[in-house]
């Protein structure tokens, strides 16, 4: 769905400009990494590419910003956007804790206060 809808900004975007192929080949990299991720038999080899498309996906947000900041999106387009990115990470992130839960989050450690005597 992000890929789609990049294609459809990308159209407008000069090729000349340095965020034209930042994000032609980060959205790029989504697709290919969970293409290529989903084919790999190792968790971690699986974790490996979801991770390398959960980069990808947050370079994709960076290059929406500038998209905007150069005037070259509305804010409607960046909320579009960015609501479609959510919903990719949101996908990865789950994605990759099912294959690998012990990856996010602190372990669980026991607080206590000792008394002096």
């Amino acid at each position: 769905m992000f890929a789609v809808w990049c294609q459809k900004i990308l159209e407008r975007v000069p090729k000349t400009a340095a965020v034209h192929g930042q994000l032609d080949r980060a959205h790029t990299s989504i697709v290919l990494n969970i293409a290529e991720g989903n084919g790999k038999f190792t968790v971690a080899d699986r974790c490996k590419y979801l991770d390398n498309a959960h980069g990808s996906s947050l370079e994709c947000a960076g290059c929406v910003d500038l998209l905007f900041i150069k005037h070259l999106l509305s804010e409607a387009e960046v909320d579009e956007g960015k609501t479609i990115l959510s919903s990719v990470v949101n996908l990865l992130v789950g994605l990759i804790k099912s294959k690998s839960p012990d990856r996010f989050g602190e372990e669980s450690l026991e607080y206590r206060i000792e008394e002096n005597e």
